[in-house]
């Protein structure tokens, strides 16, 4: 059994990590610190979140700086606000408490002139946002020219939500690097040509499979009728009672409408989306982080770099547009050696997406049953009991009105009681489920027309839906936006779903190019769409949406 002293991290380290309960390293740690340690090697590291890799590169880090020189010589760059903070606040716990190591964050949501103070103060290790950074790059507030180490975390979230060219800006503003370390869960083709551009010869590992899910993941699924969606939700919730979970869904319209209801249903429930100013998704992320809620909802954008930890289930209301998503997803629970479950919920036609999935991450889901109402109400039954005989009664004073419950007592039977109680908190859960119906789809054999409803689009991906609009059946619109302008085929989707306020089920192909896109849409969510996008503006430029006959 390797140790961290057998890798190489010197005694103040040892002494910081052991005290936070580090015994033995993970297995991207033990195959990482000895290379990083040498600090003149590229690195590219492959292994999903969860599974220690801010040790794995700050730890080296934090041995490899000049502590008497104070100015920036490591530089760590990641997709998100909240996990540049996080990052912040590992390598602070890491760190020697007998050394002074100043590591600052910088970030966009917060003052800018804060951030610059304090860099002004001298800092050795800076963790950054892209865009933060390139603005403080641009207003000379920060100096590059001797940062030794570049680090890239969790590179193919920044390069999914368009961050290519700004992470080779900074790479080209950091001449003097000694090594340049590369982290990823998944490695598409952007990465490989980053590293091919920037890094000499790497040193590559990989912890486990390429894109593949980790081993503490049980990935479950439902199949239900799109219209039983949401009860079918409501039903497995209530089937976990003590789950503590994050729900995925492709919109924030879906975000927002599932939370409401939700909320309205008693449920303990906010959502995370893209039109939360920064304080509000503080305000939302620390009431998950202290478990007062039990539930957040979120879109794929807005859940980046979310890092909890605790979280028992990950529930996929849709499945994602782009498979590698939904490594990112499952990802969210199952961390630092605990199990977790990845639940889906699909209609019949999309079992073939899920099986392209399964191929990703070399990993079967289970296929289950959902839950009927007899089932949620014996699972909820016993929860509660189970809740009751573990209450802590030692520290209140419930032995002053023992004789006065005694006397009330006096004539009902144990068994009543026991009744009693457990009505008071479970008579909802009785009467909503009394007649409750079953969502569960029987084998039925597919007929012909079922079998042609499934279309591919241009990248060879299928979708369940109606036949694409060679028939007649869709609109195509045209719209000058396209790779060049940092989409993927996913994130141009939400984008475009975000704006006009559109359900998935009104799209058909969509065809991306470098300058331009073309979009199949039901006639009657053409014009809506239209109105919602054309004219507005994407990074200073005007965009442009209309019917494809007169802009292709």
């Amino acid at each position: 059994m390797t140790t961290f002293d057998e890798l190489g991290i010197e005694e103040g380290l040892l002494h910081s990590i052991q005290a936070l309960g580090f015994t033995q390293p993970t297995a991207i740690q033990e195959k990482a610190i000895p290379v990083l340690l040498q600090g003149t090697k590229d690195f590219i590291g492959l292994a999903q979140t969860g599974t220690g890799k801010t040790a794995a590169f700050g730890l080296p880090l934090l041995q490899l700086i000049n502590k008497a020189d104070r100015f920036p010589q490591a530089l760590i760059i990641c997709p998100t606000r909240e996990l540049c903070l996080q990052i912040a606040k590992d390598l602070g716990s890491f760190k020697n408490k007998k050394e002074n190591v100043a590591v600052t964050a910088v970030y966009g949501g917060t003052s800018i002139t804060m951030q610059i103070r304090e860099l002004k103060r001298g800092t050795h290790i800076v963790v950054a946002t892209p865009g933060r950074l390139i603005d403080l790059i641009e207003r000379k507030a920060i100096d590059l020219t001797r940062i030794h180490y570049v680090v890239l975390d969790e590179a193919d979230e920044m390069l999914n939500m368009g961050f290519k060219d700004d992470i080779e800006f900074i790479l080209k503003n950091t001449p003097e690097r000694q090594s340049t370390w590369l982290f990823s869960a998944t490695m598409p083709a952007e990465i490989r040509q980053v590293s091919k551009r920037y890094m000499k010869q790497p040193f590559e590992i990989t912890i486990g499979k390429v894109n593949a899910g980790a081993s503490t993941i049980d990935h479950q699924y439902y199949i239900t009728q799109q219209v039983n969606r949401y009860e079918t939700l409501k039903r497995i919730i209530d089937f976990n009672p003590g789950l503590y979970g994050i729900i995925f869904t492709r919109t924030k319209a879906n975000a927002q409408e599932i939370t409401e209801s939700l909320i309205r249903e008693g449920y303990d429930i906010d959502a995370l989306h893209g039109d939360l100013n920064q304080q509000q998704r503080d305000k939302v992320m620390s009431r998950f982080r202290e478990k007062n809620l039990q539930l957040l909802i979120a879109t794929d954008v807005a859940a980046r770099g979310i890092d909890v930890q605790g979280i028992t289930h990950v529930i996929n209301y849709e499945l994602p547009d782009d498979m590698e998503v939904y490594t990112h997803r499952s990802g969210r629970t199952g961390r630092a050696g605990k199990s977790g479950v990845s639940i889906s919920i699909i209609t019949p036609r999309e079992v073939f997406r899920l099986r392209q999935i399964e191929r990703l991450i070399i990993n079967r889901f289970h296929k289950l049953d959902i839950p009927t109402g007899k089932d949620v109400c014996r699972k909820q039954f016993f929860h509660f009991i189970d809740k009751m005989l573990l209450a802590d009664i030692s520290h209140g004073e419930y032995e002053t009105y023992l004789p006065v419950l005694r006397e009330k007592f006096a004539s009902v039977e144990k068994e009543e009681i026991l009744q009693r109680v457990a009505a008071l908190e479970f008579d909802r859960f009785l009467k909503y489920y009394e007649n409750a119906a079953d969502f569960n789809l029987r084998e039925e054999k597919r007929t012909e027309r079922t079998q042609k409803s499934v279309h591919k689009d241009t990248q060879g991906r299928t979708f369940g839906g109606r036949t694409s609009g060679a028939n007649g059946n869709y609109q195509r619109l045209f719209v000058n936006l396209g790779t060049k302008d940092g989409f993927y085929k996913a994130s141009f989707l939400q984008f475009i779903l975000d704006m006009s306020e559109l359900k998935k089920e009104v799209l058909g192909r969509i065809d991306m190019k470098e300058m331009n896109s073309w979009i199949e849409i039901e006639p009657g969510a053409a014009k809506k769409m239209m109105k919602s996008i054309d004219g507005k503006n994407f990074k200073g430029r005007k965009i442009r949406m209309n019917p494809a006959e007169r802009g292709s």
